[in-house]
């Protein structure tokens, strides 16, 4: 038996998905897919979510440590845009002073269920710049991605009180009913 290759092939960089977006009050940001090298910037993107935004895109009080440990960032980061897609908004002009690296301001993000036609969708934007459109805007572009990958549905899962997120779901066309334990709504949209 010959020599395998075990080294996994790299994804192509979907770079079509790349382009900029201006925020309801002019903010001009770009919307692209995530990289494995963002890592850093999702650390620091992490540290400026509060624990009210925490809570309602985890269900849980995670602390910062676990949301940035190098395992689960690398999950995330290094995407093989197939099967899950990630984009990350980030400031355009903004560059931080020590590194002159730029700010992720939101992440969406799908991934594919097992039933592979059907994907479950997520957003979560940095506390100060919520409620200018970007968590729709990073919504929209996600369920553009999944009707180009031929997917058949998007589901979301939201808590009860995150009624901002319903609006937009529903604004969206998703179809928004109780879930089982009745402390969370599962948004659904056929595509």
């Amino acid at each position: 038996m010959g020599p395998t290759n075990l080294n996994p092939v790299t994804p192509v960089y979907p770079s079509q998905f790349t382009s900029p977006w201006r925020m309801k009050d002019g903010t001009e940001v770009t919307i692209r897919p995530v990289r494995a090298e963002d890592e850093p910037l999702m650390v620091k993107f992490h540290e400026t979510l509060s624990d009210r935004t925490v809570y309602l895109r985890y269900f849980a009080s995670l602390s910062l440590s676990s949301r940035t440990a190098h395992e689960r960032l690398a999950r995330i980061c290094v995407s093989d845009y197939e099967h899950e897609m990630v984009l990350v908004a980030e400031y355009a002009e903004y560059r931080d002073r020590q590194t002159g690296e730029l700010h992720i301001l939101g992440v969406g993000r799908f991934s594919k269920l097992r039933a592979d036609r059907e994907a479950e969708i997520a957003v979560v934007v940095s506390d100060p710049y919520q409620h200018r459109g970007l968590g729709t805007e990073l919504l929209r572009r996600l369920i553009h991605i999944a009707r180009e990958r031929k997917l058949c549905r998007i589901v979301a899962e939201m808590l009860r009180d995150n009624l901002a997120m319903q609006v937009i779901f529903r604004n969206l066309g998703f179809r928004l009913h109780l879930s089982g334990d009745s402390a969370s709504v599962q948004a659904v949209l056929d595509l």
